[in-house]
């Protein structure tokens, strides 16, 4: 097996370069090498999406990447948030207050076993922020949540519970949508 060096920050915190084998996908450094384990293993093919993480770029816009099938390389030099990273923390490390998004899937209980709750809060702070940039007529959020939203698989809740959430989460933040 080959190993490469390896340079990535993720949530916020630039990661010490580490030689790590070539073709190892990111959801195992995370898991392994970053003991983040928010980031799961569900389907392995990249199906389900509980293993999605956000990539910040440059310009301002994030974007969802599923780790189980993008080896880790591919983050080179990217800047990653994983479900770990969207709670503001304190000094000592604590979740002092969680992100809008976290705190509207805990308030609209959207989950049971909350296996797939990480890709699905990263879905939905990916669609939030684009909205921040880019808003959109009201009468477009319930289309818009659905098209975020489709793509992740949740084997126990119906989907109700996270689109009740994202709602309630995008009309939370200002700015987001507009009247129409």
């Amino acid at each position: 097996m080959v190993n490469k060096p390896l340079h990535v920050t993720v949530n916020g915190i630039e990661q010490p370069v580490e030689d790590i084998p070539e073709q190892l996908m990111m959801l195992d450094y995370l898991n392994e090498y970053r003991n983040l384990t928010g980031t799961r293993f569900g389907c392995g093919i990249g199906v389900c999406r509980a293993c999605t993480v956000i990539v910040d770029h440059e310009d301002g816009r994030s974007e969802e990447i599923r780790t189980c099938i993008t080896g880790a390389h591919y983050f080179e030099g990217k800047s990653i948030r994983t479900v770990e990273g969207h709670a503001e923390r304190d000094e000592n490390g604590d979740v002092a207050k969680l992100s809008e998004v976290q705190q509207q899937f805990l308030d609209h209980f959207s989950f049971q076993c909350s296996y797939c709750a990480p890709g699905f809060v990263n879905a939905a702070t990916v669609l939030v922020e684009r909205l921040q940039r880019e808003p959109i007529p009201r009468s477009q959020l319930e289309a818009t949540i659905s098209d975020a939203l489709e793509s992740h698989l949740c084997r126990c809740t119906g989907y109700v519970r996270y689109f009740r959430a994202v709602r309630a989460a995008v009309l939370a933040m200002p700015g987001t949508t507009v009247e129409g």
